[in-house]
């Protein structure tokens, strides 16, 4: 396998296909962000076929270990000579992104310092290349496995080598390089579309955590998970020192970092590595970026900080800020900043989310009171805008405060005029799913002669399904049970059925006392081979299922067993026919007795130990 890669036989240009548009080996093009003097060499076509072949390789695997040793390090031999040109091509970029997992640690930083060219001078032409960026943070990944003994999943085992923390030199060594190269030219790094992408990734790196690769090797190509889970690793002791340095050179440029989005990127992911890893130094930061914006000059009895919340670039910022922050500073912000002013920002279409993070935040202050008071006088406007992000997390944040249950319910039921009299109490349940004020929905006196009611329970929406499921971990969810209650068996068919409205009434019902849900599931009976055929009903239906007791599981059973044919052949119901051992039921019913009592003690007795 590996002999056919050395062969790159010559390939035959076509008779009249000149290929004007392609320049040969040797001629240059023009670079794409600018940077680094302008032109560059280009991979002729029978170097650029070879790395195609490279990945092709990868694709199909190794039967061998030491075929693939071989394999990376005769790769990794090939593209010494011209590795930056490899890196910045569009193919060899996609091939030394698959190839590096495989690669030593040792190896990896081989590969920073053919990047890095003399003292470093071409790290920063290709970090800030759209193929050449992909390069250098699949390099920087490695860094988390350099105290690894043992060789990983995707480790070559028969290096000569072992994989020790002092083969780690050569990487530390140029990881330490490259910050050094980010210092002296910060702005042109985070500044720029793909630059910012290395920075971000060596700031992970440098405070002992990593993000997973991404999935798709395609430059340019956006990340699904914008919000990636970041894996912790024990970093070298110079990496913390860097850090340091690296995050004091972000403050001396807070001003871009406010008003540039690439450059806000960077220092987001800075605050989030420094919470995790580094709170004393995330404090000062913190410290230092309100410094900043409070110390702007703004028009006479308004926060400066107001712009930064109305802005877009600025409010994402705030919103990173506001989630890593200490108590005092958080305090200090609802005190001097905040205070009276939380409605207004809440109406703002950008101005919202910060303020939904800051309602998260101080979910556990002694603020909070404050804060909730404050936000439920402007509830009905605040809906009337469409602002519901910011009330599904006043209702996130209540499930901490209990005290504050209560009144955010009576301000609901004000909001949706649902409060008096009484007897509207009912409709509570479909009104909160759709977002519709009762004369909407239900005739009164005023609605004669007007538009046609609208059923609520056909237009639940996803803020309204958040809401619902916020409310039912409220202590008292007796108001909401007795509006489920209210509606007919196939009202609650049709809203079991639903994808957002299902994991609405699931979180109702299936956390509910036993007596509570047994009157439901009494009601709703004669529906259950429905729910099981349909795929939201059968998600709905098992969790039912989980939490109810033996005499309500053998009542379904009892429902589900004459329709076996119907439920193996449908494709949703097939799976609920052995999740709840009906075979077993219909045929020994007293050991399926006797499995369903065990599980139920067993099931009680972890309930009793998480609570």
């Amino acid at each position: 396998m590996v002999e056919k890669m050395e062969e790159r036989p010559k390939k035959q240009p076509k008779e009249g296909n000149k290929n004007r548009n392609k320049p040969e080996h040797g001629e240059r093009r023009t670079s794409e962000n600018g940077l680094g003097g302008g032109d560059r060499k280009r991979l002729d076509p029978q170097t650029v076929d070879y790395y195609r072949r490279v990945c092709d390789m990868l694709n199909e695997g190794f039967t061998e270990d030491e075929e693939k040793v071989l394999f990376v390090d005769n790769v990794l031999r090939e593209m010494e000579e011209q590795a930056t040109m490899v890196a910045m091509d569009k193919i060899g970029s996609v091939a030394l992104q698959k190839l590096l997992p495989f690669a030593s640690v040792a190896q990896a930083g081989k590969v920073l310092s053919l990047l890095a060219g003399e003292a470093g001078s071409d790290l920063k032409t290709v970090s800030c290349d759209r193929c050449g960026g992909h390069i250098i943070e699949s390099a920087l990944r490695q860094m988390s496995r350099w105290t690894d003994n043992s060789p990983s999943e995707e480790e070559p085992l028969a290096t000569t080598e072992d994989n020790a923390p002092e083969d780690c030199g050569n990487l530390e060594e140029q990881v330490l390089s490259l910050s050094n190269v980010v210092r002296e030219n910060v702005l042109e790094f985070i500044k720029n579309a793909h630059g910012s992408h290395v920075v971000r990734t060596l700031v992970q790196v440098l405070a002992g955590c990593v993000a997973p690769p991404r999935t798709d090797y395609r430059p340019g190509v956006k990340d699904k998970n914008a919000t990636p889970t970041l894996t912790d690793f024990e970093a070298p002791v110079s990496f913390w020192y860097e850090l340091k340095n690296l995050s004091a050179c972000l403050m001396e440029n807070v001003n871009v970092c406010v008003t540039d989005s690439n450059a806000s990127h960077v220092l987001q992911m800075m605050l989030t590595v420094c919470h995790r890893k580094r709170p004393k130094l995330l404090k000062q930061m913190n410290k230092s970026i309100m410094g900043y914006l409070c110390g702007i000059s703004s028009a006479p009895g308004v926060s400066p900080l107001f712009v930064f919340f109305k802005d877009q670039t600025g409010s994402r910022l705030l919103e990173t800020v506001i989630q890593c922050s200490h108590k005092a500073l958080l305090r200090n912000l609802y005190k001097c900043h905040l205070k009276k002013n939380l409605v207004d920002l809440a109406l703002h279409p950008i101005a919202n989310y910060p303020v939904q993070k800051f309602i998260a935040a101080s979910a556990n202050l002694k603020v909070f009171p404050k804060v909730f008071n404050e936000i439920v006088e402007g509830l009905e406007a605040i809906m009337a805008a469409e602002r519901m992000g910011v009330v599904t997390q006043l209702a996130k944040s209540c499930v901490e405060q209990e005290e504050t249950q209560g009144p955010l319910l009576q301000h609901l039921l004000q909001a949706f005029h649902c409060a008096e009299p009484a007897s509207r109490h009912t409709a509570s349940l479909p009104l909160f799913l759709s977002l519709y004020t009762y004369e909407l929905c239900y005739p009164t006196d005023a609605s004669e002669d007007e538009t046609p009611l609208k059923n609520p329970l056909e237009v639940i929406c996803y803020h309204g399904s958040c809401l619902v499921q916020s409310l039912a971990k409220f202590k008292d969810r007796s108001l909401l049970m007795n509006s489920v209650h209210s509606l007919s068996p196939s009202e609650l068919l049709a809203l079991g059925s639903h994808q957002m409205g299902s994991h609405a009434l699931q979180a109702l019902v299936a956390t509910s006392s036993d007596k509570s849900k047994g009157k439901f599931l009494r009601k709703i009976m004669g529906t259950y081979v429905q729910l099981a055929c349909s795929r939201n009903g059968s998600r709905f239906l098992e969790a039912l299922w989980n939490s109810a007791t033996v005499s309500q599981r053998q009542s379904i059973a009892e429902e589900l067993l004459p329709s076996e044919t119907q439920l193996r052949a449908d494709r949703y119901g097939r799976h609920i026919w052995p999740k709840f051992g009906l075979t077993h039921f219909g045929k020994r019913k007293a050991h399926w007795m006797e499995i369903q009592t065990g599980e139920s003690k067993k099931r009680k007795m972890f309930s009793d130990i998480l609570e």
